[in-house]
């Protein structure tokens, strides 16, 4: 059993990104991009049920669920869907770049969407990708698609038909899609605003709708007729819900919640906080349930469809109603934060709920008793779900875990790991043979108060395998990290004003240099190991003696913060930018570089620019600097003169974040907040390549020491190795 865990631990250490994939591949190459090679790290997990709860953005899909048979999880990453064993832990499939999903009755085939207007469906035995539902041309439909963002998907009973519905005001649609082929079946059109939630009826021939436009309707699915409209809710209708075939065979009864005040130009009495149950056959109201005070979100039928549950977004409660009375039953209270996600075991007698205040509680639905306080989770739990059997409940955290629990005793039974925080750093030691990435936590912030001090985890990994070597912990938003040329020492620096220097056999660490008073945003080791400069506020540059931790020297004359800092390849001249001054004045920011004589402490020249200059970077033979603007360049200047050469200008999505020159000073790469790395010929300035694959800024990017790999460290949480990058 041991061996098992042992061999389960080390599996997950190692992670994935996009395109469709064959099951029994290594988790590291996962899905990857085209150019890529491997991938560290799983990205963060995204929340994205609080997201659009929080938006009103239609069904609230769980971003963690099993599949109906119990032998698959499925988890929403920020850089696409997991599909996770769920008895053994391994990861299976990333369907990449895509954030919601819904998997069909039998668990045979699971519904993607990346919140655009395309819709994939996957064949969870195999893995393979089956159709993609998108705007195409038709000749019986001018056109089958959806016109803008989904905002809504749901399998019929039988899995054979899908219903999705439209997400803003340019598209009010419900198209019925037939999964075998992926054809378009029908558009229903009633609607005038946009669709936030549908149901279908346990016999899955009638589709059950609710919109922004204040109403509910009836469908039928065979020939996807209009049968009947029910208003009553004076605001726009958040969620209704069929009592489902496991729930209430007869489906005769229709229950419906009030949604958002703020999502119809009209105005109005507000109705989010009142349920209504309904006659489906008769269309009459039976009772309105009030006595909510905020916004109710869902409802869910019992299995014995006697009960009805509701949960509230802005308050810490969940509510249980008679269905044949409408009288309220219970109040389940207990949590200290607002309620992000609740489940019903299929037996209907145990409730889970998690909350912002990280714990999970179980509850006795006929006595209202609370079983057991789910504690492990140091963060807002997203979201829980229940196995098939209802023996174990999965929860995903935004610690980014997810976790394996008994249900009858509330033990843990096992954590699933490797989603991390963003990746700020990356770094090759000098034989290639590691690879050094810097993550930042996330942490939770009170409203109205920005936390500029997170804490760190540097990631040492094996660049051949794609094991993780060691971590190295215990300080604070350390964002930049630096080799020494033996590979031996790593220098490392953040908000705390400390540099650490560590050992990377052993994760020791060395020495701490303290002179600086605030962020430390830059280190660099000279060529021959001995000196460490480094930069930050107070405008200065200090250098440090190696084996002695004492200061060298301090350079001045930056008028702003010290962004970066770097060594010439022969060690003689320091090349040194700014950042902006969040406390200065924008007209007195300093736009420039300045190169510095390491010997002397003599300033060479002042390189100026049209912005703050946050990178820079000497080609190998030193005679070239490159250097990154907030504008979207990249300059190119003589180290000699201190002349401009030239401007690569393609980067359009923002500030270039990252820039590297190759080993044999042919290639420069960029990395910027456009999520793309770009490959320059630096002899004709033009631009020869391009990868994309990360879901978020890159903020790194380093050559091999043989240049024959890439890594690219980025916001998503991810580290990739790119080949073919001469």
């Amino acid at each position: 059993m041991k061996r098992l865990f042992s061999i389960f631990s080390m599996l997950f250490v190692i992670s994935s990104v996009y395109l469709p994939i064959t099951f029994g591949q290594d988790a590291a190459t996962l899905s990857l991009p085209e150019g890529a090679k491997t991938r560290l790290g799983k990205g963060m997990v995204y929340n994205n049920h609080a997201h659009r709860k929080a938006q009103g953005r239609g069904t609230v899909y769980n971003n963690l669920a099993y599949s109906p048979d119990g032998a698959r999880l499925a988890v929403t990453g920020n850089i696409g869907i997991w599909i996770y064993d769920a008895r053994t832990g391994i990861a299976l499939n990333l369907l990449a770049g895509d954030e919601n999903f819904v998997f069909s009755p039998d668990g045979q085939t699971l519904a993607s969407n990346s919140g655009g207007t395309t819709i994939r469906l996957w064949d969870m035995d195999t893995g393979k990708h089956l159709h993609t539902l998108t705007r195409h041309e038709n000749s019986v439909n001018n056109m089958s698609g959806h016109e803008d963002w989904v905002n809504n998907m749901l399998f019929s009973p039988d899995g054979q038909t899908l219903a999705s519905s439209g997400g803003v005001w340019n598209d009010r649609t419900i198209r019925l899609w037939d999964v075998t082929t992926g054809k378009h079946l029908h558009t229903l059109t009633r609607h005038t605003y946009r669709v936030n939630s549908m149901s279908f009826s346990p016999d899955g021939q009638t589709l059950a709708s609710g919109s922004e436009d204040e109403t509910i309707r009836l469908w039928d699915v065979s020939t996807g007729e209009h049968l009947r409209t029910f208003k009553a809710h004076e605001k726009s209708v958040s969620s209704v819900s069929f009592s489902s075939v496991s729930f209430s065979p007869d489906g005769q009864t229709l229950a419906s919640v009030g949604g958002s005040d703020t999502s119809l130009p009209s105005s109005g009495i507000r109705d989010r906080t009142t349920i209504r149950l309904w006659d489906v056959a008769t269309g009459k109201q039976l009772y309105t349930l009030t006595g909510h005070e905020s916004w109710v979100w869902s409802v869910a039928f019992s299995p014995n469809g006697q009960t009805l549950m509701s949960d509230r977004t802005k308050d810490d409660t969940i509510h249980l109603w008679d269905v044949n009375t409408g009288k309220h039953l219970r109040t389940f209270t207990g949590h200290k934060s607002s309620i992000t996600s609740v489940s019903l075991s299929p037996d209907g007698q145990i409730l889970a709920s998690g909350s912002w205040d990280g714990i999970i509680c179980l509850w006795d639905i006929d006595t209202g008793q609370q079983l057991h306080a789910l504690t492990e989770h140091e963060k807002s739990v997203n979201s829980v779900s229940f196995s098939a059997d209802g023996r174990t409940l999965a929860s995903v955290s935004m610690d980014n875990t997810i976790r394996l629990w008994d249900v009858n005793t509330g033990q843990q039974l096992r954590t699933f790991t490797g989603h991390t925080s963003m990746v700020a750093r990356v770094s090759f030691s000098p034989d290639g043979k590691t690879l050094a990435s810097s993550s930042v936590k996330d942490i939770l912030q009170p409203p109205g108060m920005h936390i500029m001090s997170r804490p760190v985890t540097i990631y040492l990994w094996d660049v051949n395998t794609g094991k993780q070597r060691r971590t190295l912990t215990g300080f604070w938003s350390s964002v930049n990290v630096s080799f020494s040329p033996d590979g031996k020492t790593l220098a490392s620096s953040g908000t705390d004003t400390a540099i650490r220097l560590w050992d990377i056999d052993t994760g020791k660490q060395l020495d701490i240099l303290t002179k600086h008073r605030g962020l430390v945003t830059s280190v660099s080791f000279s060529p021959d190991g001995k000196t460490l400069a480094s930069g930050g506020t107070g405008n200065t540059i200090r250098l440090w003696d190696i084996d002695t931790g004492k200061q060298l020297r301090t350079f001045t004359g930056h008028t702003s913060m010290v962004a970066r800092v770097a060594f010439s390849p022969d060690g003689k001249t320091l090349a040194s930018s700014c950042s902006y001054d969040p406390e200065g004045q924008r007209d007195l920011w300093d736009k420039t570089i300045r190169l510095w004589d390491v010997t002397t402490g003599k300033h060479l020249h002042t390189l100026i620019g049209l912005s703050p200059g946050h990178l820079v970077a000497f080609s190998p033979d030193g005679k070239t600097l490159a250097s990154s603007w907030d504008d979207g360049t990249i300059r190119l200047w003589d180290v000699n003169t201190g002349k401009h050469i030239y401007t690569f200008t393609w980067h359009e999505g923002g500030g270039v974040r990252s820039v590297a020159f190759s080993p044999n000073g042919r290639t420069l790469a960029s990395g910027s907040m456009d999520g793309i790395i770009r490959l320059w010929d630096v002899d004709t300035g033009k631009q020869f390549r391009t990868f994309t694959g990360h879901a978020g800024s890159i903020n790194s990017v380093s050559f091999s020491p043989d240049g024959q790999t890439l890594a690219s460290g980025s916001e998503d949480g991810t580290v990739l190795l790119w080949k073919n990058v001469k």
